[in-house]
């Protein structure tokens, strides 16, 4: 499980004195914790690895959104910082489908379904999310799809 290769990465990366992987790993171990509790869970219970991986999910998502505002508001050594923790928590994540798997994906679906109409673009979407799972990358999800329905 995810949740038990962090926990070994953690005690390694202690013992290595690592004290950015560390931190990092502390954070990504209170964060599965409290998906736990937000989802009426036990705090001992193992995190199954489709939560887990949504987890990293967000964590990615914020330092690279904390990256943004710092190199925005001049504090290269922060964004230096945000990044390398999410480069971490990258290498956890699973491999994400390239924009030309997605885009024939998305356009055997719109043939199937014979969508045509741009206001049904956000319902197919939403489908093409659901289908694919977490295989995917969002943001490559949208610029498919509103590719295809220019």
């Amino acid at each position: 499980m995810l949740q038990d290769q962090i926990g070994a990465d953690l005690v390694a990366a202690m013992k290595a004195k690592d004290a950015l992987r560390v931190e990092v790993f502390r954070g990504l171990k209170a964060a599965f914790v409290n998906e736990l509790v937000a989802t009426k869970r036990m705090p001992t219970d193992p995190l199954p690895d489709e939560d887990a991986v949504t987890v990293l999910k967000r964590e990615v998502k914020k330092r690279k959104e904390a990256a943004d505002a710092f190199r925005g508001g001049n504090r290269a050594e922060l964004a230096a910082k945000e990044d390398a923790e999410r480069v971490i928590l990258e290498a956890y994540l699973p491999e994400t489908m390239p924009k030309a798997e997605i885009l024939k994906f998305a356009l055997a679906k719109k043939l199937e379904l014979g969508l045509t109409d741009k206001k049904e673009m956000g319902k197919f979407m939403g489908l093409i999310m659901k289908e694919l799972g977490g295989k995917a990358d969002g943001a490559d999800v949208r610029d498919v799809v509103a590719g295809l329905f220019l």
